[in-house]
């Protein structure tokens, strides 16, 4: 841009909600929902896992991984989100957002296939197997994320692009809903089909051979709705901003817009077909600054601290919650002892449980965020959802005693929903839209040796004390976390100010150039 906001970008920013924003919503969020089905799915079945690959005769409880183990199959694939964020989002920079764009779910795809169809003769090699396909479907997911935030974003108009962003990224919500259906309806249907005793009746006949095909389904099906919307990621249009600010090809830009919004861009073609004048074609790279540079930690420096702080201390809470909500529900009771049940029954159960924290709170909570986003504004809904976050948490936490007695599942219950829901009408949404606006897309990080502490029953305490302290650390950095609303993507970057300034000091350079002349004389 020079002197003045590009036509195009300005285009974008003032265009009326059309039907290809929700085709975009949709595009994006079945990543999104494929994201959330294949990281979230395994915590059904790990228990399953256990009882299948490490039972012990004579044991007087059903087999369970071992803590390294457990840590490694639930952990690894945020592995591979780091890995695959940190790469997919430099090759969207370079190659272009539409070609990454069908990279990250084909391999999601391949990923989700393969690893259901895990081998190897011992326990071992199969965890091992398991694993290596589950990082790298977290290698595909990682990207998936700011790919789908940016595409969504760099399409919006800066009225309702809070909304959007949050929409795309609610399918998560859908997505961990629909792994809890499915493990139900597949539990339900073995259950019945292969009947067998609960493991303090018979420790052998309680794990039907059948069983070993319940998790490998579940794991496999999260590769269907990814592979039903490839074809139409091929078939988006580059993004017009970085065909604009990155590719420099303003008419090809101005071209993609009128292919999929009612806009006539005969105009900005022709504008974008004219050379811009000397002085203001040099002043084009004026915006330009590195990451690490000392103009980026001068405007951004704050604002990035804060945005890759609260995510990452969210992730630490919101992931570690859902991956191990069924071992808190076993603690205090909520879920029967595992040796009162047969394998599948056992699903069935967390399954359930699982399923009625999401339709009751997960959901609601992402879709509370999509309606008053761009009302209460991020900074707002951030700080609201740390602050009942760490209120619940230390609720649950300090009278911890009080929750095991029967008579109280049902307020545990309650109150541990209430955290899922200002979790996602919270910090879980807030903190991808922000990035997304703002500042590349932050790093996340999830801690293994965490996942393992929570693990133990005896860190169940611990497990709800933690991350009520960490949410109450994400609160405090919110304060950094700039506001967006309504403002547009080069307000937020700072780009605007910088033609500003540039276009000052040109006009500063001309007016020493005309006072340094001399008058000839005659």
């Amino acid at each position: 841009m020079a002197g003045e906001q590009v036509q195009v970008l300005n285009a974008l920013d003032v265009a009326k909600t059309q039907w290809y924003h929700f085709t975009a919503i949709i595009i994006a969020g079945m990543g999104f929902f494929t994201d959330a089905y294949d990281l979230f799915c395994v915590s059904l079945v790990t228990k399953l896992l256990g009882r299948i690959y490490y039972h012990v005769d004579g044991a007087a409880k059903p087999g369970t991984l071992p803590p390294n183990v457990s840590a490694a199959v639930n952990g690894v694939a945020f592995c591979g989100t780091l890995s695959g964020q940190l790469f997919f989002g430099w090759l969207g920079d370079k190659l272009g957002r539409k070609k990454v764009y069908g990279m990250t779910l084909m391999l999601m795809v391949i990923c989700s296939i393969a690893s259901g169809l895990s081998f190897g003769r011992e326990p071992k090699s199969i965890m091992a197997t398991l694993c290596f396909f589950r990082f790298w479907l977290g290698f595909g997911i990682g990207g998936d994320y700011p790919l789908s935030a940016t595409i969504m974003s760099e399409y919006s108009n800066k009225k309702t692009r809070g909304a959007f962003i949050a929409a795309v990224f609610a399918m998560q919500g859908f997505g961990i809903l629909a792994g809890g259906v499915f493990a139900i309806i597949i539990s339900s249907a073995f259950n019945a089909r292969y009947t067998s005793p609960a493991y303090e009746v018979n420790p052998i006949s309680s794990t039907v051979p059948e069983a070993d095909f319940v998790w490998r389904i579940i794991v496999m099906v999260g590769a269907l709705p990814a592979g039903l919307t490839y074809y139409w990621r091929t078939k988006m249009p580059e993004t017009p901003r970085y065909t604009a600010l990155v590719a420099k090809n303003m008419k090809q830009a101005a071209a993609d817009m009128s292919k999929v919004l009612n806009i006539d861009m005969e105009a900005e073609q022709q504008n974008a077909e004219k050379p811009l004048p000397g002085p203001a074609a040099e002043d084009r790279s004026t915006g330009l600054y590195g990451l690490f540079s000392r103009r980026f930690v001068r405007r951004h420096g704050l604002h990035l601290l804060g945005t890759t702080s609260t995510w990452f201390l969210l992730d630490i809470a919101f992931y570690s919650q859902n991956l191990f909500q069924k071992d808190i529900f076993s603690a205090v009771g909520w879920l029967p002892p595992a040796k009162t049940m047969n394998a599948i029954e056992e699903v069935y159960r967390i399954a359930r449980a699982q399923t009625l924290i999401a339709l009751c709170s997960t959901v609601p909570g992402y879709w509370f965020t999509v309606a008053l986003i761009d009302r209460m504004g991020r900074f707002a809904i951030q700080l609201m959802g740390f602050f009942f976050m760490t209120v619940f948490m230390f609720a649950l936490a300090i009278p911890y005693d009080h929750w095991t007695h029967k008579d109280n599942h049902i307020g545990f219950v309650v109150i541990y929903s209430l955290t899922f829901f200002f979790a996602n009408f919270g910090p879980n949404a807030t903190t991808f839209v922000v990035p997304g606006r703002d500042l590349p897309s932050p790093v996340q990080v999830h801690l293994p040796w965490y996942f393992s502490s929570i693990r133990e029953a005896r860190c169940h305490r611990w497990g709800v004390r933690v991350p009520g302290g960490i949410n109450f650390f994400g609160l405090l950095f919110t304060f950094l976390v700039p506001e967006s609303k309504g403002k547009s993507l080069e307000q937020m970057s700072g780009e605007i100010e910088d033609e500003v300034e540039a276009k000052q000091a040109l006009e500063h350079q001309q007016q020493q150039a005309y006072s340094s002349r001399t008058v000839p004389v005659l």
